[in-house]
């Protein structure tokens, strides 16, 4: 995976202070992957034509809402295209746009998270800050 200077820095300091976040490089994918919990709400790679993309998990209104008005936006590359979106980070989609997109994405795999594992969570929050 090629590095995206424009992005990628800030893609990961977003997504770090989130609650429950972890992440790995899948060798065969040539991806990094975002989880909440064991679940990924995000994936850093690129597609076949060597795209940039970060690809996040989002409701389904949400989606089609975000790639109707942005052309960089398409649906999830080799993913379930109801529920996940690329975003061609060499294109023209705002920093604020894809730092909510990560934020909707976190939060979409957060609630779906069983209330056990949305408590320990929401807990370890609860114990880094004091």
């Amino acid at each position: 995976m090629k590095p995206c200077e424009k992005w990628d820095e800030l893609i990961d300091k977003t997504i770090e202070p989130m609650p429950g976040t972890s992440r790995d490089f899948k060798q065969e994918w040539d991806a990094v992957r975002y989880f909440v919990g064991e679940t990924m709400f995000a994936m850093r790679g690129e597609n076949k034509e060597g795209d940039s993309l970060l690809t996040v998990k989002l409701p389904i209104g949400d989606g089609e809402i975000l790639r109707s008005r942005y052309s960089d936006i398409i649906p999830g590359y080799y993913m379930n295209k109801q529920h996940w979106n690329s975003i061609k980070l060499d294109g023209e989609v705002p920093e604020k746009v894809l730092v909510d997109c990560i934020q909707l994405a976190h939060h979409t795999v957060f609630i779906k998270l069983s209330k056990k594992k949305q408590r320990e969570i929401e807990d370890s929050i609860h114990v880094a800050g004091e």
